[in-house]
């Protein structure tokens, strides 16, 4: 298969566990807040509606987008291959550089969760909340650490398109 579908159909695929993880965590949210009654359950919702808000907006995003960039990337290189050596490769490498800032904070809100639940056990919502931030933000580093490998294959795969043209 195409390489460069092959990545756009991933990304694509990849964008409906966005949506469907930022869906399940607003029905779960609302639970936790309107029919569970400890304070516990409220701390855990407020993170999950937070983050599964982002989670759904980055899936419609992609979800919208992959068509459109998979029929772009296509065309330049059907049509003037040697753009994607001046910008889809400097697109990609731009893309890959903010999964480095998206990697830290993902991991400082799961050691902020971590340090939420442990230094205030005592408070029900605090630590419900440092649970929920736990959650979600695993969550989202686990599923751009799939869409980071991803996208280095496909540059990697671009690179060597460059050198055949």
């Amino acid at each position: 298969m195409n390489p460069i579908v092959k990545y756009f159909n991933a990304e694509k695929a990849e964008s409906l566990l966005f949506m469907g993880f930022g869906v399940v965590a607003i029905l779960l949210s609302m639970y936790f807040f309107f029919f569970l009654k400890e304070s516990f359950w409220k701390g855990v919702a407020i993170p999950f509606v937070f983050f599964s808000i982002i989670q759904i907006i980055i899936g419609v995003t992609i979800f919208t987008r992959s068509p459109i960039d998979n029929l772009r990337v296509e065309t330049i290189l059907k049509n003037e291959p040697h753009k994607i050596q001046a910008e889809e490769i400097p697109r990609m490498e731009k893309v890959m550089k903010n999964f480095v800032y998206y990697r830290y904070f993902e991991i400082s809100m799961i050691i902020l969760g971590v340090i939420l639940m442990y230094t205030l056990s005592n408070y029900g919502f605090w630590k419900g909340f440092g649970l929920g931030l736990f959650i979600q933000c695993a969550v989202l580093l686990s599923l751009d650490f799939f869409a980071e490998k991803r996208g280095h294959f496909y540059v990697e795969n671009l690179k060597e398109l460059v050198e055949k043209i």
